[in-house]
C-alpha cells in the first residue's frame, strides 16, 4: 500500500466504527419520541435526559474520534457506553433457551468485539502521543 493512502484507509476505518452511534444519535435526534420509548424500553428513567445524554454522547464521541481531536476520549467514551448497554439490553443469560436467546449471545459478543475496538483506537491514540 501506498503511504499516501494510508490516512484515508485509517479515517474509512474509524468512520466504520462509528458507523452504528453516528446513525443511532441522528435517528435520536430526529425522532425523540422513538429516543424516549428506548429510554423506557429498556427501564431507564428520567427517559428525556437520558435520551439527551445518548444523542450528545454518540454524535460528539464520534466526532472526536472522527476528527482525531482527543481521539482516545471518544473512543474510550464509546467502549464504556457500548460495555453498560450491552449488559442493560443482551441479557441473553435471562433469556429461556431458544433462537432469541442465541440471537442475543451473539449480539452481546459482537458489541465486546467493539469494545475492544475502541479501546485499540484508544490504546493507539494515546501511544502515538506519547511519541510526539
Amino acid at each position: 500500500m501506498r503511504w499516501t493512502t494510508a490516512p484515508l484507509l485509517r479515517w474509512i476505518a474509524l468512520l466504520l466504527l462509528c458507523a452504528a452511534y453516528l446513525q443511532g444519535g441522528l435517528n435520536k435526534a430526529m425522532d425523540f419520541d422513538a429516543a424516549l420509548a428506548e429510554m423506557t424500553h429498556f427501564g431507564l428513567s428520567p427517559a428525556g435526559p437520558l435520551a439527551l445524554a445518548v444523542i450528545v454522547l454518540e454524535l460528539g464521541a464520534s466526532a472526536l474520534i472522527l476528527t482525531g481531536r482527543l481521539r482516545w476520549l471518544g473512543a474510550l467514551a464509546l467502549g464504556g457506553f457500548t460495555l453498560m448497554a450491552t449488559f442493560v439490553a443482551l441479557r441473553f443469560w435471562q433469556m429461556p433457551v431458544g433462537q432469541e436467546r442465541f440471537m442475543a449471545a451473539n449480539s452481546f459478543f459482537e458489541h465486546l468485539g467493539l469494545v475492544g475496538g475502541f479501546l485499540l483506537v484508544a490504546w493507539h491514540d494515546l501511544k502515538e502521543r506519547a511519541h510526539v
